[in-house]
Parts: structure tokens; C-alpha cells; sequence
């Protein structure tokens, strides 16, 4: 039997087995290379891109920066009407510090000797419209409710102005602010604390810190918990500026390479500077504050400039997490965090023992919670926002910086505010109501400034605006362009003129009955213009208004500078035309200023944010009423304090200071006005309720207690006395309108145009036991 051999292994299939094993580890290596320098080359192109996100934010338009809105400055000069309380509102509210003797900006002190109170003052300095005003010190004397001197040094100062204080602005859509500062406005020890406490060898390394990493992992590796980061100071940027923060490894590699792009690109000092402007340190509503220099605002209403020890490492101490060490909710959290930052700052050398004691002993010194908020008074910053829109795109205003100059008196809007808000919580416990409402707004007489907008008893409330949107019948506050329009007709009225006040009965085109009534439910037979106007008698209006022809009292109602609907209908002489409380200050402006149209308004300049001009808002002013008609209706309407339906307030005002006003009520008291002026103040006040239901209130029982609240502490200066020429005093008989004498029976005190007296004179019929106590005769003589 023959044995089978094993075929030996085929040599030619093992060379080809190692041939495709060789050929395969060439394919793995060849593909390996392939992969890596794909990998190289992404990377580059990774690295060219952040490099290229790197340079374009820093290099170009770094933020998107909100207008800021800013009141108008406190002008002092010799001779102003000011109390010590209301200047030091004023400090107060621009962050200035009492101090025992004044050395640096933002300092006042304060000395009394018997009834005068001085001031030793160093302002800050400002950059306004019309230049820079530099840091000054100044001294000011306040007695008699007036400024009495004003120096500086040993020389006198014809004018002074400080800061104005910010009260509001225009944000852009992710709601950042920011004020930004350059390096050299930083007190240098924040800089160096802010170093010292997040990046020791800030200055040395190249945007990341290997060594910090090392020391950071193992002290957290010891710890069993992430205790402590290893990021610099740049990486806290690049993560800030540029990324989320989001937690992964390949943002930490982006944030590396971005950090050493950053550093090689752009010197220490820029890098810090935009880090102090970017830095997190707190959130106020939906507006998220960033930057040192905004900080500083808003917690200690103080430019960065002027921090001291213990605010500058509180500040820095928040860079941590500003919300967790916030100080309103966390003081003692915040306190202890500062500490540690006071530590630091002394065991680096940068405070002595005795400062480092003190500091640690020192309050937080923050502001009351609250009292920065986004906008200070945003009733009228809607008013500005409206008058703005009317030039400025949206966008221009949210984020190119520009500084908005208003009319804005913070220390009126302080007072206009108090007023409201007092009076209605005393209106509704008096009369066991609630819900009261209202809309206030003062202006300059003349100028046309809005001085002071509310728009809801708490003045905070960012809401319905009803100073600018709450149209409701003004009632009796029409009545004064209904006798206007008599007195533009002197040939045929003045204010001796009689007309009747008996009932009056108009019968519409559908057969309806109009049928006005006085206030009294009593007619008053045959009475003279002022007296039918300073008592508010219904019927002599209406009937008045007819006479004259409804179309010339609509006219002049828009001669005065109203725009809106008026209605064609007999009820339009007792006020069915309805306005806002900002509409009838446009048309009572009118009145206040002799008869010349101004409009309204909030603006007064507005500056880019380098300060170059962009729009200023000049003055207007056209003469539409007669000045002598004016004149006539401004006497009438002080009548209307002194005697008439306003006088229940008059008691609160000095004797020798006139004033003229006119009350209004609409049907079912649903709307109380009072709209009225000194020669320097114009107000215009609304209460009523938002749904339109009835209240307890007449005009001259909600509105007017409101704006004798307001005119009883603001300083200012009574209504013109002076006659302009052709216009001179004289008696007229009041039963029939014709010239009489002092002491006659029912003789009246009025003005009178020359050109246009009454041709006929009454028999004098002398009073034996009465002599005319008439106050326009008292008053002028």
C-alpha cells in the first residue's frame, strides 16, 4: 500500500499573503498621513478662522452701545429761587458724599449760621453739548429760598452747572450696558487688585498659563471638587467676548487658541482695557451690567474714578460671580468675599495695616436696592423715545451710543411725583375709595420744556402712560378758549361784556335734547364775561360759544396748538373734546405764554458718543393770539384762584404771588383737571380711574389739591402784572357792562383796551356802608 504524501505549503501563495500585508500597512499609512495632514490643515484653516473672529470684534465695533438719556444740569447763579432741601436732593441723587472737608471731585460740605446755609462744592466736570465743563471747586450760600452767593475762590461765579444725572436709555436687544473707560480713568489700584486676585502673571504669559493649569488641577484633584480654575485673565475674556459658556473640551481648546491669537495680536494694556469694560457684574431687570465703570453707577451711584479701598475689592471681589456675591441679597456673602480681596490686596502690598483695618471695618456702601434702576423716570423717557422716532432709526438709538440731552428737571419730576402719589393715598382714605389715578406734566412757561412727566401714581411703573395716553373730556378746561375766542373780538367783547346765564335748550337732528345745567342747578340771569368764566357757569358758555359759532372756538382751540377731533357739536363750549394731560399742557401753554405757541417738548440736543452735534432742538415761538386778549384771559384766570371755582387752595399761596389756573370735572365727576401756571411754571394735572367709572372728585377737589401740593414747594415766580400797550385799568358796571367809578354800586376792577372802552358811563350810585373791596383793585394798585 503506498503512503499518501502531504503536499508541501505552496511558497508562491506566502509571498503573496505578505505581499497584500504589506501592501495594506502602506495603505494604513498612507491613509494615517492623509488623515493627519488633513488634520493639520483644518486646523490651520480652524486657526486662520479664529484668528480672523479674533481681530474683526477687537479690531471693529467691539459693542453695540445704548443711548444714554440725561436730565438737564442744576444752572446755579445769584438771585435762583432754591431751598437747601432741594439742592441736596440734587447731590444726593448724582452720588455726591458729605464730607467734613471737600479734597477731591463728587465732595460737598455743609456749614449753617443762623438762616443761611453754604455749600463748599467740587463738581466733577461733564462733557455737555456745548463743551467740556472741567472738575471745579465752588462755594454757594442758600438763604431767603434763594442762592445768595455764589464763588469761586475769592472771585465771584455769574453761572455754575453740574454733572446732569442719567435717567435712562435706549438698549440695544440683548439689553448689555456698558459704560466704557479707558485704563487711564481706572483708579490705579483697581487695576492692580484686579491682577492681583484673578491673574498674578497676567503680564508675563502668553494668553494661557500651564503653570496655573498644573496648579489649579492638582489643588482640585486633592479637593475631590473644581475649587479653583486656571484660566487667565485673557481666557476670561476670550470666553466672555467671544464664546458661550458652554462646558466642554473642545471650547476649552478654542478659548486656548483664541487666548494665545489674542495675545499676539494686541498689546497687555488693550487686552485689560476692553476686559474691564466686558467683565459681568450684575443684572438689573433685563439690562445686564457690564464693566467696572458701569458698576461703580450702579451700586454706589459714584464714577469709577472716586471708589475707595473697600468698594474697589468689593467690585473686584463680584468678578467671581456677581450674582452670587451681589449685595442686596447677599451681603454677608458679598462682605466676606471683599474681605478675602482685602487680604489679598495687603498681603501684596498694595494697601498698609492701618488702611487694610479700616476697610474691613467699612460697609458695603451700596445704594439703597432699587434706587438704579434701567430707567429713573420712564413716563417721561417715552415721551423722549416718541419725540426721537420722529428723526432717529431704531437701531441708531440701540447701539451707536448717542447721548441724548433732555428738559427734564429731576428736581420738579422729585416733587411732581411726591405730589401724586401724597395726595391720592390721602384722596382715597379720605373718601373711602380706591383705585385713583393719575397723569401730571409741568413745563417752562415760554420755552415749552417738559420739565416733569408722571404717568402713574408710582412713578416707577413703566406701564399705560396716562400724562401721554389717556384721552379723556377735559370738561371745564375748554371754557377759557371759548371767552378767548370773545376777547379776539374787541370791537364786541371785553370782560365786562354781559351775557346771559339763563337755561339753554338745544334740539339735535335726531331729536335729541341738549340741556346744560350749572354746577348749582341756579341761573344767574344776566352776568359779565369773568364772572360767567370765574364761577364756570355752564350756561353762559354753551351759550357764548353758540353765539360766537363753534367753528371760531374750534379754531381757536387749534390756534393754540391742538391737533386732534373736535367735535362739531354744542357740547364742544363745556369740554366733550377729549385730550391728554400732554395735549392740554400744549394748548394751556399757549394761554400761559401770552398768547405765543411753542410746542412741546423733551430734547433739547443730541450728541454722538465722540460728542460731535447731531441735532439740536431750537426754541419756536409764534405769536397766534393777540398779546392784549391774552393779557385779558391770564387776569380772569387768576380770578379763578382768587375768587372763583380754584380758590379752596389759594390760602396755601403767599399773598403777593399771582397765579391763574382753571378747574375742570366732566359728567358723573368721572375726570377731575386742574391745568395751571405761574409765570415760570405750567401744570397740568388728571385724576381720575382707569375704567372710567365715577369718583367723588370735582376739578378743584382731586386735581387741584394735586397741583397746590406741587406749586406750594416749587420756587418760582407769579404771573405777569404788567399790561401790554393799548391795554389800561378802569371800573365797568357789572349789571350792564358801561364805565363807572370806584365806590360805585357794583363796580368792577378790569382791564381794558384803550381803543375799545365802552363809550357809555352808568350813574354813580355811591355805596354808603360798603367800599369796594374788589382784589383786582387791591392787587394792582
Amino acid at each position: 500500500m503506498t503512503k499518501r504524501r502531504t503536499p508541501a505549503p505552496r511558497r508562491k501563495s506566502r509571498k503573496k499573503t505578505a505581499a497584500k500585508s504589506r501592501h495594506g500597512w502602506a495603505l494604513l499609512k498612507l491613509w494615517f498621513w492623509y488623515a493627519v495632514g488633513f488634520a493639520v490643515i483644518a486646523g490651520g484653516l480652524w486657526v486662520v478662522y479664529l484668528d480672523f473672529v479674533v481681530r474683526d470684534k477687537f479690531d471693529g465695533k467691539k459693542w453695540s452701545l445704548p443711548a444714554r438719556v440725561y436730565a438737564r444740569p442744576l444752572e446755579l447763579y445769584e438771585g435762583m429761587a432754591l431751598t437747601p432741601t432741594l439742592l441736596e436732593s440734587e447731590l444726593n441723587a448724582l452720588g455726591y458724599r458729605f464730607v467734613s472737608r471737600v479734597s477731591a471731585p463728587g465732595q460737598v460740605s455743609r456749614h449753617a449760621s443762623g438762616g443761611r446755609v453754604g455749600y463748599d462744592v467740587y463738581s466733577r466736570g461733564f462733557e455737555f453739548w456745548d463743551g467740556r465743563d472741567k472738575a471745579r471747586r465752588f462755594g454757594l450760600t442758600v438763604s431767603q429760598g434763594q442762592v445768595s452767593r455764589l464763588m469761586s475762590g475769592d472771585k465771584p461765579l455769574a453761572l455754575m452747572r453740574l454733572e446732569p444725572e442719567q435717567i435712562g436709555g435706549i438698549y440695544p436687544t440683548a439689553q448689555e450696558d456698558r459704560l466704557l473707560v479707558q485704563l487711564s480713568d481706572l483708579p490705579p489700584l483697581l487695576g492692580e487688585t484686579l491682577l492681583a486676585v484673578e491673574d498674578k502673571n497676567f503680564l508675563d504669559h502668553h494668553g494661557v498659563s500651564p503653570v496655573a493649569i498644573a496648579r489649579a488641577a492638582w489643588v482640585n484633584l486633592r479637593s475631590g471638587n473644581v475649587v479653583q480654575g486656571g484660566s487667565t485673565l485673557t481666557q476670561q475674556l476670550v470666553k466672555n467676548f467671544y464664546l458661550t459658556h458652554e462646558r466642554s473640551l473642545t471650547r476649552k481648546a478654542q478659548e486656548a487658541v483664541m487666548s494665545i491669537l489674542l495675545e499676539l495680536h494686541y498689546s497687555k494694556s488693550e487686552i485689560l482695557e476692553t476686559y474691564v469694560n466686558e467683565v459681568f457684574l450684575g443684572q438689573s431687570g433685563a439690562r445686564a451690567i457690564h464693566g467696572f465703570a458701569l458698576a461703580s453707577q450702579y451700586y454706589f451711584r459714584q464714577p469709577v474714578s472716586e471708589l475707595d479701598t473697600p468698594k474697589v475689592a468689593l467690585l473686584v471681589g463680584m468678578v467671581k460671580g456677581a450674582s452670587y456675591y451681589n449685595p442686596w441679597r447677599n451681603p454677608e456673602r458679598a462682605k466676606k468675599r471683599r474681605d478675602l480681596v482685602l487680604t489679598v490686596m495687603h498681603r501684596e502690598g498694595l494697601i498698609d495695616d492701618a488702611e487694610f483695618k479700616s476697610a474691613k471695618v467699612a460697609s458695603l456702601g451700596v445704594v439703597e436696592p432699587g434706587s438704579n434702576a434701567q430707567t429713573t423716570y420712564p413716563a417721561f423717557v417715552e415721551l423722549v423715545k416718541r419725540q426721537l422716532a420722529e428723526e432717529y432709526q431704531e437701531e441708531d438709538l440701540k447701539s451707536e451710543g448717542l447721548r441724548i440731552f433732555t428738559t427734564l428737571s429731576p428736581m420738579v419730576q422729585r416733587q411732581a411725583e411726591k405730589a401724586v402719589a401724597e395726595r391720592l393715598t390721602s384722596l382715597e382714605s379720605q373718601y373711602k375709595v380706591g383705585q385713583l389715578q393719575a397723569g401730571m406734566l409741568v413745563t417752562s412757561v415760554g420755552a415749552g420744556e417738559v420739565l416733569a412727566l408722571v404717568g402713574d401714581k408710582n412713578p416707577r411703573y413703566a406701564g399705560f402712560n396716562r400724562a401721554l395716553d389717556a384721552h379723556r373730556p377735559i370738561g371745564s378746561l375748554m371754557k377759557p378758549f371759548v371767552y378767548l375766542t370773545a376777547l379776539e373780538q374787541p370791537t364786541q367783547y371785553n370782560l365786562g361784556t354781559t351775557i346771559s346765564d339763563e337755561p339753554v335748550t338745544v334740539t339735535s337732528d335726531d331729536g335729541q335734547l341738549w340741556e346744560p345745567q350749572n354746577a348749582s342747578r341756579r341761573s344767574h340771569g344776566e352776568v359779565p364775561l369773568i364772572e360767567a368764566l370765574v364761577h364756570s357757569y355752564n350756561q353762559a358758555s354753551a351759550r357764548l360759544g353758540m353765539q360766537l359759532g363753534l367753528g371760531q372756538v374750534a379754531d381757536t382751540l387749534e390756534r393754540a396748538g391742538f391737533e386732534g377731533y373736535i367735535p362739531p357739536v354744542p357740547a364742544m363750549t363745556l369740554g366733550s373734546v377729549e385730550m391728554s394731560p400732554y395735549e392740554v399742557a400744549g394748548v394751556y401753554h399757549t394761554l400761559a405764554a401770552e398768547g405765543s405757541y411753542t410746542p412741546l417738548r423733551a430734547i433739547r440736543d443730541v450728541l454722538t458718543a465722540t460728542g460731535e452735534p447731531l441735532k439740536r432742538y431750537p426754541l419756536r415761538i409764534e405769536q397766534r393770539f393777540r398779546p392784549e386778549s391774552a393779557f385779558e384771559l391770564q387776569y380772569a384766570l387768576q380770578a379763578v384762584l382768587r375768587e372763583g371755582t380754584g380758590r379752596r387752595v389759594y390760602n396755601q399761596f403767599p399773598a403777593d404771588l399771582p397765579l391763574a389756573g382753571k378747574t375742570g370735572t366732566t359728567n358723573d365727576q368721572r375726570d377731575s383737571w386742574f391745568a395751571g401756571f405761574s409765570g415760570e411754571h405750567l401744570a397740568v394735572v388728571w385724576v381720575g380711574r382707569d375704567d372710567n367709572s365715577a369718583t367723588p372728585l370735582t376739578g378743584s377737589g382731586g386735581a387741584l389739591q394735586v397741583w397746590a401740593d406741587l406749586m406750594t414747594e416749587l420756587p418760582t415766580r407769579g404771573v405777569n402784572l404788567t399790561p401790554p400797550d393799548g391795554v389800561s385799568f378802569d371800573w365797568l358796571d357789572r349789571a350792564t357792562g358801561a364805565l363807572s367809578a370806584e365806590g360805585c354800586e357794583g363796580a368792577i376792577w378790569l382791564p381794558l383796551e384803550t381803543d375799545f372802552a365802552p363809550s357809555r358811563a352808568v350813574d354813580c350810585r355811591l355805596e354808603q356802608n360798603k367800599r369796594d373791596s374788589s382784589w383786582w383793585h387791591r392787587f394792582w394798585n
